[in-house]
């Protein structure tokens, strides 16, 4: 790597590492400023415009131990807007800044499909899982899953010789569940794994549902085999849904309480799926996604500067409910740029709280 990209690298790293800085707020800050060592150097002011404190910047010689630790994983970082990052995961607003990837690359380039299930599956829905999976990648599909038990071990297992990729909620050099520690390593070397957390972070709790919008964000569609209502898999299909991607399940026996998510997915709408064909037949509206060329990331439309008085017409307007921004736009009146760059400010500040679906609210 080039003396400029390296650098380039450390300090889209510092900015994405710094708290309070989401995926939203670096991709406004890398469209205002243009490159992140100026988006590092505005943070401050930006934050005190917002009538807060500046959030404590992410020191540079962590960065670097970060990326040395990456280096002696044989892995690399993938930044949102550049290089190989997947451009299906790069149109989601939540897109994550940057990940880092060890295996097969060139995974990301293929169709994908995500699997999900229960952890605590049934025989049938396990047995059944690794089948279709293996059918799904004969026949050139990228399964995604997230490495948890049952389902998802039974996903990657079928598939893990044509295709798979292994989303991980800690760190790529954290074996989560332990017991799936041989196929995690079969993954980084005959697949792709992919994590958001860098090397040395334990998953938490809260880590999970943003391994979830990567899984659903990389694929074309989602399958659930078996889920309990309120499950994370119903999580990852409900996302799915809102990034315009397909939702498929599997049916189940209303007896058993491991199907009652799938069956309710279905009476909402989602594709019954049996076998393999009727997951590719599901997604062949879909194929365009990665046939044709791909828009990929956008960088948000923001304004250089507000006004006393618009910053005071965006802020009358923000409570502690969740609002979409959309509607802030309307009511202001304001450009979208203008509510924007203010949101933004609000967010440095550490006075302003984003939500899923586009929503804000005040810290």
């Amino acid at each position: 790597m080039s003396e400029a990209g390296y650098e380039d690298g450390i300090a889209r790293l510092r900015l994405i590492r710094t708290p309070g800085i989401g995926a939203v707020t670096y991709a406004q800050l890398i469209a205002r400023f243009g490159s992140p060592a100026a988006a590092l150097d505005a943070v401050p002011d930006l934050a005190r415009r917002g009538g807060g404190k500046p959030p404590t910047l992410a020191a540079r010689a962590v960065i670097e131990r970060e990326v040395e630790a990456v280096e002696r994983l044989g892995a690399r970082y993938l930044f949102v807007g550049r290089g190989l990052y997947p451009s299906a995961l790069a149109r989601i607003e939540t897109a994550p800044p940057a990940l880092i990837v060890k295996g097969v690359a060139g995974l990301l380039d293929r169709p994908m499909v995500a699997v999900v299930g229960a952890r605590n599956a049934s025989a049938a829905a396990v047995r059944f899982a690794r089948a279709l999976c293996h059918d799904l990648a004969e026949r050139g599909l990228v399964v995604v899953s997230g490495l948890a038990r049952g389902i998802d071990t039974a996903a990657h297992g079928g598939a893990i010789g044509g295709g798979t990729i292994g989303v991980i909620a800690g760190g790529l050099d954290i074996f989560y569940p332990p017991e799936n520690e041989a196929l995690q390593r079969d993954i980084a070397e005959r697949g792709l794994l992919v994590a958001e957390q860098p090397p040395g972070i334990e998953p938490r709790a809260r880590h999970f549902p943003y391994r979830n919008r990567i899984i659903a964000g990389l694929s074309l569609g989602t399958l659930v085999v078996e889920a309990a209502p309120r499950s994370g898999s119903l999580i990852t299909a409900r996302l799915a849904a809102e990034y315009g991607r397909e939702v498929m399940a599997v049916p189940g026996s209303p007896l058993d309480s491991r199907a009652q998510g799938c069956n309710m997915l279905i009476r909402e709408g989602a594709t019954l799926v049996q076998c393999a064909a009727d997951v590719i037949e599901s997604l062949g509206p879909l194929g365009g996604l990665v046939a044709q060329p791909e828009r990929g990331y956008v960088a948000p439309d923001i304004a250089s500067d507000a006004s006393a008085a618009e910053r005071d017409a965006v802020m009358m307007l923000l409570g502690p409910v969740a609002t979409p921004v959309d509607e802030l736009i309307r009511q202001s009146a304001l450009p979208p740029a203008i509510v924007q760059t203010v949101l933004l400010e609000l967010e440095l500040a550490g006075r302003l709280e984003r939500h899923a679906g586009g929503r804000v609210s005040l810290a």
